[in-house]
């Protein structure tokens, strides 16, 4: 399995994504170009889904940073093309119609940690490490951490973080923001995988919608946001769904969505 880079499975209506580059899961360019090829046969394959977990194989890294070789060979142009493609493709992670949760183990750093900062939840396990060690390389993070990561974090922390490459504990990250759940070793897949099963149960176009919404108005204006939302939330009542979730309620039972 080591050679397809990243694969995944479908378990219950939830996709388990592996990185899978061994030692450290590095994020190197075939690696980003197979999370591309997989998130979109996904997108193909929404139907069969309703959330996905990320995480990495082996038991060192959920990823650590990128090919560092490569570096050696960049220039301007090609460093701005190369970096493009990836926000591309962290985009893709990003926009997944469905939830994705990243299930964090050992190494989360530089690229990794901005991989993670894609997903919409973010548990870790303890002993988790978190950094952006970018500058001890005499660059910064520019896969789209320097701007996600202010989402979560404190301007302020984030700046620390990067300008200073410190590596920081899974408690700590959940300190300042930039995780949602600590568990303990050896679990972190479990977690996720019960926080997807809960996600599932729910009605799949109120999900949708909500990611959408949120994704969508955190750089808006109020006004804008409000607009957003409302106009969203009033696609919903044409569904099916919505009204099955209304009956569902009052008649004291479990609705049956349908997703339409």
């Amino acid at each position: 399995m080591a050679e397809q880079l990243v694969h995944y499975e479908i378990e219950n209506r939830v996709a388990i994504v592996s990185l899978d580059n061994p030692p450290m899961n590095a994020l190197d360019v075939p690696t980003k170009e197979k999370l591309c090829d997989v998130f979109t046969e996904l997108d193909d394959r929404r139907a069969e889904i309703r959330a996905v977990i990320l995480q990495g194989a082996g038991d060192k890294a959920f990823a650590a940073g990128a090919d560092i070789k490569a570096f050696l060979d960049l220039n301007p142009d090609t460093a701005k093309r190369r970096l493009m493609k990836s926000h591309r493709i962290f985009t893709i992670v990003e926009n997944c119609q469905w939830p994705v949760i990243a299930a964090i183990h050992g190494y989360c750093l530089g690229g990794g940690l901005e991989l993670a900062l894609c997903c919409d939840i973010r548990y870790a396990e303890e002993g988790a490490q978190f950094g952006f060690p970018e500058v001890t390389l005499a660059i910064f993070p520019g896969n789209g951490g320097s701007q996600r990561a202010h989402y979560f974090a404190s301007l302020g922390r984030v700046k620390e973080l990067v300008y200073t490459g410190e590596i920081i504990s899974a408690e700590e990250a959940l300190r300042v923001g930039l995780i949602e759940k600590v568990a303990p070793a050896g679990t972190v897949l479990e977690k996720a995988k019960e926080l997807a099963a809960k996600i599932a149960k729910r009605g799949p176009l109120g999900v949708v919608a909500a990611k959408k919404v949120l994704n969508r108005t955190r750089d808006l204006p109020l006004a804008e946001g409000l607009e957003l939302e409302s106009d969203v939330w009033a696609s919903l009542a044409a569904t099916e769904d919505m009204k099955e979730g209304a009956r569902a309620f009052i008649e004291k039972r479990k609705p049956e969505y349908k997703g339409k």
